[in-house]
């Protein structure tokens, strides 16, 4: 599976973005998705994860997926600062749940999240 990410830029903090991730290939329902997200300097941390069969973790941003459109989606409210990185989005066929990289089989190349004070 080939992984788009997409949606990122710039917003002032408190705003609001929503960054898409659309998977080429077959049986997209059957993947479970994640979010990362690396700032300079840091290390890869999870965001979110949604299973396969839908299940997704709860936070301060929340994930979603659309089967029909084979896309997972990650709505960021409230924006802080320091949630500004670079976010990939990530596959793993019948994961249900996937908080480290090695979980992830696939990613997406990435989309700067910038958050200006």
């Amino acid at each position: 599976v080939q992984l788009q990410a997409s949606g990122g830029g710039l917003v002032q903090a408190g705003g609001s973005l929503r960054l898409s991730c659309a998977a080429s290939g077959r049986a997209f329902s059957t993947y479970g998705m994640g979010w990362f997200r690396q700032a300079p300097g840091k290390e890869r941390e999870f965001v979110a994860c949604i299973s396969w069969t839908g299940v997704s973790t709860t936070g301060r941003f929340t994930i979603s997926r659309d089967n029909a459109k084979n896309t997972v989606y990650l709505q960021m409210n409230s924006l802080k600062p320091e949630d500004t990185a670079v976010y990939y989005c990530a596959a793993r066929q019948w994961s249900r749940s996937g908080r480290t990289p090695g979980e992830y089989d696939y990613w997406g190349q990435g989309t700067l999240v910038t958050v200006s004070s």
